[in-house]
């Protein structure tokens, strides 16, 4: 089962924006998007296990929170799940791994497909009930993640077109908490991380394609995004061996085994 960590509290989040200055240069922190925070949790623990003395401290935040703790230096390494856009394209980069995106609802729901043109109405707020789309005759609670969310962002841009979320949506800040109020409500719908799909929801099919890692790599399920480490200049010392670790042969398997998309071939 994968660990959903609980997002930062705010006198956190604006201690990594502020730069922290107290903070010990001897650890390395990464903060940013909950999405990548469960994974990068996991690269941290083998990681100090193979490097003695070697501190990694993972924290969330959410990505654009994450790239602007990397900029400012509160943060080593900023961690994104959404592409990176005008001047954050000058900072340094790279994709770990990539993140499919699930649709979900209750289990209880009969709806198992839906085509992106009605994922699309029911998030902006024209389709506003489950009939209008082969369901039952009740009204459909749309949950969404906050803005500034590399989820939200990476949703809006790949199932949203030019259209607006409802500002009518229930809007929660991790990927855990999306996934607790659908397992709780037999009338909601919300997006998650692939990699965190569970038996307490269901996962939709995407125009009659389900949402596989099989999918996602031959092109077939379009809804993905990249997870990426960022930093203000080109990371040295242990973050950049954490980074490194991130990218070799055993931390791919490791993310690939954690249900993220990876390519094990060419790396170290």
């Amino acid at each position: 089962m994968k660990r959903i960590a609980a997002p930062l509290s705010l006198m956190l989040i604006l201690c990594l924006l502020s730069a922290c200055g107290g903070r010990s240069r001897s650890a390395v922190t990464v903060a940013g998007s909950t999405s990548v925070q469960p994974y990068a949790e996991v690269l941290a623990e083998e990681f100090t296990a193979r490097h003695a003395g070697a501190m990694i401290d993972i924290q969330g935040g959410g990505s654009s929170a994450g790239i602007r703790a990397a900029l400012s230096g509160a943060a080593d390494v900023g961690m994104s799940s959404r592409e990176l856009t005008g001047d954050e394209l000058d900072m340094w980069n790279v994709e770990i791994a990539k993140d499919g995106l699930v649709v979900i609802v209750h289990p209880g729901n009969p709806v198992d497909n839906l085509t992106l043109e009605q994922i699309r109405g029911i998030y902006a707020g024209t389709i506003t009930n489950w009939s209008g789309v082969g369901g039952r005759d009740a009204r459909i609670h749309v949950i969404t993640r906050e803005e500034g969310s590399g989820t939200r962002s990476a949703f809006e841009g790949l199932a949203m077109g030019d259209m607006y979320i409802t500002p009518k949506a229930i809007v929660q800040d991790s990927n855990g908490s999306v996934l607790q109020l659908v397992s709780g409500d037999v009338n909601s719908i919300g997006f998650i991380s692939l990699g965190l799909l569970s038996r307490s929801v269901k996962g939709l099919r995407l125009d009659g394609v389900a949402a596989k890692w099989e999918n996602v790599m031959d092109g077939s399920y379009a809804l993905y995004r990249p997870f990426i480490l960022v930093s203000a200049v080109e990371p040295e010392g242990i973050a950049r061996s954490f980074v490194d670790y991130a990218l070799s042969s055993e931390g791919q398997r490791i993310l690939m085994e954690e249900g993220l998309i990876v390519k094990i071939e060419g790396t170290e």
